[in-house]
């Protein structure tokens, strides 16, 4: 019985030998006749490549997905860069603005202070306005060791703009001409119009129209826009003739009884970085 499995198994391989050998000859001859690979090989082919292409799915997708990354990190990176380089330009902008303007103002200040020959004048920097109180005040980097006292004039780059009203060692306290406080000690002027003078003092200030107002005006004299408006010095809180502007509008109330005198400043008081502050007796 072992000796006929042995000879049925021998009979088996032999035949299952040629079989594949016979397969291997033949796809070998049909290869040679059709200039294709044999069978098995592209059977072998074919399998490989399946597992390649398996394989290179998920790897070239991950590779995509780095590429993507580094990417978008190398222009995230020139991003920061470019904005780091439009602030800093916007910054030197500014800044030239500014000195633009400053120099502007110091210019027409030279000319104003050859208009004050009988009055020794300090130039000074505005260091603080606030929001809050704008239209009353601002604070310079001078004080009473520059020889500020309270009450002297102090001037912008045309005109009279307001008054020191406190004195520290190295800084003062200003309170401008559009003060409209109760409080507030108000500025006396006088219109220089065609037909004499007109006497008043500074009752508002237009934030709007950014027009000073003297107000209850009752002498009848005549009074045009583009009239001189000066400090009159009554009082004796202000020497007289100091600048304020000109007229820019007259206008009456319902019954006719009083006029309005609206006052273009000669000064910007809405940008006033440089200052000269007048040292008068005055202001003693």
């Amino acid at each position: 019985m072992r000796k006929l499995f042995s000879s049925k198994t021998a009979v088996i391989l032999m035949v299952s030998v040629m079989v594949i050998v016979g397969l291997i000859t033949g796809s070998n001859w049909w290869a040679n006749k059709t200039n294709t690979p044999p069978f098995f090989q592209r059977a072998i082919n074919d399998i490989t490549g399946g597992v390649s292409r398996a394989i290179a799915v998920p790897t070239n997708a991950i590779g995509t997905r780095a590429n993507s990354i580094s990417n978008l990190m190398s222009t995230f990176d020139e991003n920061q860069k470019l904005k780091a380089k439009l602030d800093g330009y916007a910054q030197n902008q500014v800044k030239m603005q500014t000195l633009e303007e400053e120099n502007k103002s110091l210019k027409k200040q030279l000319g104003l202070k050859a208009t004050l020959t009988d009055y020794e004048t300090i130039s000074a920097v505005t260091i603080a306005r606030s929001p809050t109180t704008w239209q009353s005040q601002l604070v310079i980097n001078k004080g009473a060791k520059s020889g500020l006292k309270k009450g002297m004039p102090v001037l912008g780059d045309s005109g009279l703009i307001g008054r020191i009203s406190e004195v520290n060692t190295v800084n003062s306290k200003v309170t401008l001409i559009s003060d409209t406080s109760e409080d507030t000690n108000r500025f006396a002027i006088t219109v220089k119009g065609s037909q004499g003078d007109v006497n008043g003092i500074i009752t508002d200030y237009d934030a709007d129209q950014k027009l000073l107002i003297m107000g209850q005006v009752t002498e009848s004299q005549t009074i045009n826009p583009g009239d001189k408006v000066v400090t009159s010095g009554l009082g004796g809180s202000m020497p007289s003739g100091i600048l304020i502007g000109k007229v820019a509008k007259v206008t009456t109330d319902d019954y006719g009884l009083s006029r309005k005198i609206y006052i273009q400043s000669s000064s910007d008081l809405s940008s006033l970085s440089t200052v000269l502050v007048a040292k008068t007796e005055v202001g003693s």
